[in-house]
């Protein structure tokens, strides 16, 4: 029986799974994205929350699916990575969109969008990517994102045009003022998974029409921006991933619809579709 580590990493989150005699054993780790930690930080969180765990379990395949991999420097660079901390396996490295369209597509074809901390498009024509429409960074696009959309809330809280009751709702949860918010955004480290948090206000506020506003407004700007770059999206269904995708779901439904498109899967995390794939 073969074992294999099967990884999907995004800026906030990886989560591995082994699997190993019909068993999965699941491990979390911090999000392993090259454009935001060095090298060596990406070494030690491999070595410390997933190489150490399993020590006693021989891998034998590594399938890491995540955010930044299509560069090859990066690509090279996590496969060193890996190769170091589990010497005796082969692996095999791709995007976290491939890792979607496997999730979702199958070996079918489809238009697969990630919509989590940060966001990105692409066609899969049932065996590959055939087109892809790259994510630029939260500080340049990411329509449609947990990081987009949490700016447009710190936008409307910075800009006093939140109203009394959510203005007064946003303090109780957070108690932040600008100078606080700005050290998060310039200064400190992880600024999208900061930004991507202020996701959690807009679900618990839903119904209310600034929320539907902000929500409606960054989902339209990723369709606009993303999904209509493809003439495909009026072939195949349209498939996504990512907690904000799924959190949001309703609205992705209902906008999709008004603009003639068909709605694939939502899944919060590919990785169990992912796991079915690799089986």
């Amino acid at each position: 029986m073969i074992t294999k580590l099967i990884a999907d990493s995004g800026a906030t989150k990886c989560n591995w799974y082994v699997l190993s005699n019909h068993s999965v054993e699941k491990i979390n780790s911090q999000g392993l994205n090259p454009y935001h930690l060095s090298t060596d930080n990406i070494d030690l969180i491999i070595k410390n929350s997933v190489a150490e765990k399993l020590k006693k379990c021989a891998v034998d395949e590594i399938y890491f699916y995540g955010a930044g991999m299509s560069n090859s420097r990066f690509k090279t660079m996590m496969k060193r990575i890996l190769a170091k901390n589990f010497p005796q396996a082969k692996s095999f490295i791709e995007t976290d969109l491939v890792a979607s369209a496997r999730a979702t597509c199958g070996n079918t074809k489809g238009v697969v969008s990630i919509l989590g901390t940060g966001s990105g498009c692409a066609y899969y024509n049932g065996k590959r990517i055939a087109k892809v429409q790259n994510g630029i960074g939260y500080a340049l696009g990411d329509e449609g994102s947990g990081a987009y959309l949490g700016r447009k809330l710190i936008q409307y809280f910075l800009y006093n045009t939140l109203d009394e009751e959510l203005l007064h709702a946003f303090n109780q949860k957070y108690a932040v003022g600008r100078d606080d918010i700005l050290n998060k955004v310039y200064r400190q480290p992880l600024p999208a998974k900061y930004l991507a948090s202020f996701t959690l206000f807009l679900a618990e506020h839903r119904g209310h029409y600034m929320i539907e506003n902000i929500i409606e407004d960054g989902l339209t700007d990723f369709i606009i921006t993303h999904i209509y770059k493809f003439r495909e999206a009026w072939l195949y269904p349209l498939h996504f991933t990512g907690g904000t995708a799924f959190a949001f779901k309703d609205v992705i439904k209902d906008l999709c619809s008004s603009y003639g498109l068909e709605v694939g899967k939502i899944l919060q995390d590919p990785l169990d579709e992912l796991i079915k794939y690799h089986q």
